[in-house]
């Protein structure tokens, strides 16, 4: 048993191909004004009764499948009570006693598993603004719009034992609820709450509510360990500041019967039929670790590169659609390399820019058949990402072709050894670094063109 034991109850926004929300006809909020997208059901008045979305129970099973739960037969609603000026109604409409699925797993692909204790539907609170963070705020609002939004829970067992476990398994399970095409991260939120308990305080479990992002996750964790080492543990609820990077206590721990649970009575009971589970399955694709375990085998790809390359569906798509035309190795390379490391510095993901597949494959296609050097193929990457345009026909037109074949790279190489004696010697007398000063001054005499490669096995040919 590990020092540290750490549990998620994991919430889910389902908000792709769902257009209203989970018992009403308001659609889904995105970005509009505060308290502009109610209704008289999601705002709980007097005798407004709920209807449920369908398409939510869809979304639900394909995930609960994926995740090799034991599925309900029926699905019936329940009320959690309690107080809180983010329910109109003063309870949640959620699952309890019978959840839609039971047990199930996620391999973190570290060769360790994640248990899931169970996964239901719910429907999401109105959200609360505090000005100036949460513990300070001198006053709070609320924006109803998203009161009633479709949400899947999924509750894990105590089965981490570091804030980087943590991580991963949120990271695994967005890569799966963005193939299944039930979650968009873009416009959606996965939120969690964290049950924290170590070994010094005799596993004194402590809940951490409403940790936003995978950065803060580990944040609120790391947080959250020290201070129950340091200061000790009282089983209790806590929040996360994300302004001030701590927890605050929010109130002793309450138990499940504090909620005063009762069945929904104006939700009927819902049978889950043969029918709906295979049709579900049906819908579910080549999920992203059978996907990286194929381009190991397909591609010959190193497990790294593969783990990366479908950890999110665009990437995998776009890599396999290079991979048709060049070296899966060299595409790969590119890919994870050159590509996300652009997307990175420019702070956007792959769903953000408009990259032309077609020119891209070119490009690629060029740079292997060694028309154009490794320099000016990430330049041409770095402009295709934001903009559109023919890759040979701006080569051409900017002279960017390789200065390559034996002859004419000779010459130059010929040139930067004559004009540069001394550091011809140093290289002689076998020091490594004069070699790449060398290279440098082809660089130059080409403009950048040279295939750096090429070049320096020239120049070292022509001075032994």
């Amino acid at each position: 048993m590990g020092a540290v034991k750490i549990g998620l109850e994991v919430h889910i926004s389902l908000n792709r191909n769902i257009q209203t929300k989970m018992f009403c006809g308001c659609r889904l909020p995105t970005g509009i004004e505060p308290n502009t997208n109610c209704c008289p059901v999601c705002l709980a008045h007097p005798g407004a009764k709920p209807v449920f979305n369908k398409q939510v129970l869809k979304h639900a099973l394909k995930l609960a499948l994926a995740l090799n739960c034991n599925i309900s037969r029926h699905v019936i609603f329940s009320r959690k009570t309690y107080f809180y000026p983010d329910l109109p109604a003063n309870y949640q409409i959620t699952q309890y006693e019978f959840p839609l699925g039971v047990g199930g797993s996620i391999d973190l692909g570290n060769g360790k598993k994640v248990s899931l204790k169970r996964i239901h539907m719910e429907e999401d609170p109105a959200a609360l603004i505090h000005p100036g963070g949460v513990s300070d705020a001198p006053f709070s609002l609320i924006d109803y719009n998203r009161a009633g939004a479709p949400l899947i829970e999924v509750v894990t067992e105590p089965d981490m034992e570091s804030p980087d476990e943590a991580r991963l398994f949120l990271k695994k399970l967005l890569a799966i609820v963005e193939y299944l095409g039930i979650y968009d991260n873009a416009t959606g939120t996965m939120k969690a709450d964290a049950n924290v308990s170590v070994k010094e305080n005799s596993y004194t479990r402590v809940e951490v509510k409403n940790i936003s992002g995978f950065r803060e996750i580990g944040a609120a964790l790391n947080y959250e360990i020290v201070r129950q080492k340091q200061e000790g543990a009282i089983q209790e609820t806590r929040g996360w500041d994300a302004e001030k990077q701590a927890t605050y206590p929010m109130r002793t721990k309450e138990g499940e019967d504090d909620y005063g649970y009762i069945s929904e009575p104006n939700l009927p009971k819902i049978e889950i039929t043969e029918r709906m589970i295979k049709e579900a399955r049906e819908g579910i694709p080549e999920l992203a670790h059978s996907k990286a375990k194929r381009f190991m085998e397909q591609y010959s790809l190193p497990s790294e590169d593969a783990d990366v390359l479908t950890s999110e569906i665009e990437l995998s798509e776009l890599f396999e659609k290079v991979a048709k035309h060049i070296d899966p190795l060299l595409a790969a390379k590119w890919l994870k390399k050159e590509l996300l490391g652009i997307l990175n510095q420019t702070k956007k993901s792959l769903k953000d820019v408009k990259l032309d597949e077609k020119q891209l494959i070119v490009l690629l296609k060029m740079f292997e058949s060694k028309k154009i050097n490794d320099r000016t193929a990430r330049e041409l990457l770095e402009k295709l990402i934001s903009k559109r345009f023919d890759v040979e026909k701006r080569v051409k037109e900017h002279n960017l072709k390789a200065v390559s074949g034996t002859s004419e790279l000779s010459r130059f190489c010929s040139e930067a050894i004559q004009e540069n004696p001394k550091v011809a010697d140093d290289f002689k007398q076998g020091k490594e670094e004069a070699l790449n000063f060398l290279v440098g001054q082809v660089m130059k005499k080409t403009k950048g063109k040279a295939n750096a490669a090429e070049t320096k096995a020239i120049i070292a040919d022509l001075l032994k």
